[in-house]
């Protein structure tokens, strides 16, 4: 696995992304905001002042996926940051309790066996790039960060993805979810 990777991603004024739609799926939703920025780094977002919120990441091991699923996932994902994948989504979900109280061979359980959250994103590789990012051991409102990147091409299967997933055994389990849908800012002089 590599490094850790530490992410902020900072809504305000500024930013590399447009937000075209934020809005609440489960519970409470976030303030809005013209635009997104998705900062690397340790001290990621620890300058505040001009967002209107950040929610803070690190990407992790691999928590629920066997060696024949990490084999799948590794030969068709493709890399973040492809040109062509103008559309990309940021959707932070936080577990209830009960989700974390379970053993972690019942929460695989729960995901795979039974939700089939791995098989099923898996029929939308590569056209819909993605990364996890843990968030509830840094003491975050959310437990999780998944940051998605698709061409507009892709924004149906994209679509489809997220009613699939939410259909399952696994998002009853889901106590707070925010879909934020973005398209890129084209680079100009004046950025």
């Amino acid at each position: 696995m590599a490094r850790p990777l530490h992410v902020a991603f900072r809504a305000g004024s500024t930013g590399s992304w447009d937000v075209q739609r934020l809005e609440p799926v489960v519970g409470e939703g976030l303030p809005n905001a013209d635009r997104l920025e998705v900062v690397p780094g340790a001290d990621a977002g620890d300058d505040l002042a001009p967002a209107r919120w950040a929610l803070r990441g690190v990407t992790s091991n691999e928590r629920y996926v066997d060696r024949g699923e990490r084999r799948a996932l590794t030969a068709v994902q493709a890399p973040l940051g492809r040109p062509e994948a103008s559309c990309a989504a940021l959707i932070p979900i936080r577990k209830s309790e009960a989700w974390w109280d379970l053993p972690q061979d019942e929460r695989r359980a729960v995901l795979e066996q039974r939700s089939h959250h791995i098989a099923v994103g898996l029929e939308y590789l590569p056209a819909v790039a993605r990364r996890l990012h843990h968030s509830r051991d840094l003491g975050e409102e959310f437990d999780f960060l998944t940051w998605f990147e698709f061409a507009p091409a892709a924004s149906d299967a994209f679509e489809e993805l997220t009613a699939r997933l939410r259909d399952t055994e696994e998002w009853s389990y889901v106590e707070r979810e925010v879909d934020i849908r973005l398209s890129r800012r084209p680079v100009t002089s004046a950025d």
